[in-house]
């Protein structure tokens, strides 16, 4: 019903926003990861939405980006994921870093964030599988490139590093790296 809100932001309290377009204020719940990227009070704002209506509450979720959004639509048509828990997986992870996951079917990485258990994170990657992160796996398995980081960064998870210790160690990588050389490089950035 609602899909955007183009205004002026008035109000920011996280995880709850206030968008006044043309005198209207809308109260727009947001991930952290929306909520961050935010401008300044007073300052133009556009949030793609989604509008829940339930028996006792009607609420406005809003996204930056319209892969957050169907994150978001993909989470909540799961059995026992509602919008708030969803709002949540988002908050504790960025699309990119979700859709690896689901890819990888790593549940320790989704039960790092706060509201999932061992069997909601299991019952989320057989759920999303081949939904959220299709798109991730379709551009790996031509690239040998994709192919050996996703190996170093598998490595460097099994050697106790975290995902952003991780991620930032494979950013400093050469794009043509092998897998070896690879996992030698980030453990001397890492060290």
């Amino acid at each position: 019903m609602i899909g955007r809100l183009s205004g002026t932001l008035v109000d920011k309290t996280p995880p709850q926003v206030l968008v006044d377009c043309h005198g209207v204020g809308y109260e727009v719940q947001v991930s952290m990861t929306t909520f961050y990227d935010l401008p300044a009070l007073g300052a133009p704002v556009t949030l793609l939405t989604h509008f829940v209506v339930r028996e006792d509450a009607q609420q406005l979720f809003g996204f930056g980006a319209a892969s957050e959004r169907e994150a978001f639509r993909q989470l909540i048509k799961i059995s026992g994921v509602g919008p708030r828990t969803a709002l949540g997986v988002l908050s504790g992870m960025s699309v990119a870093d979700l859709a690896q996951a689901i890819t990888l079917q790593e549940p320790a990485r989704l039960v790092k964030v706060p509201g999932i258990g061992k069997k909601t994170a299991e019952r989320l990657l057989l759920e999303l599988k081949g939904k959220l992160g299709a798109e991730l796996a379709a551009v790996r398995p031509g690239s040998s490139t994709a192919d050996a980081h996703t190996d170093i960064l598998q490595a460097l998870l099994a050697l106790g590093y975290n995902d952003r210790e991780a991620a930032s160690a494979l950013k400093a990588l050469p794009a043509e790296v092998g897998v070896s050389e690879g996992i030698k490089m980030a453990l001397k950035a890492l060290a």
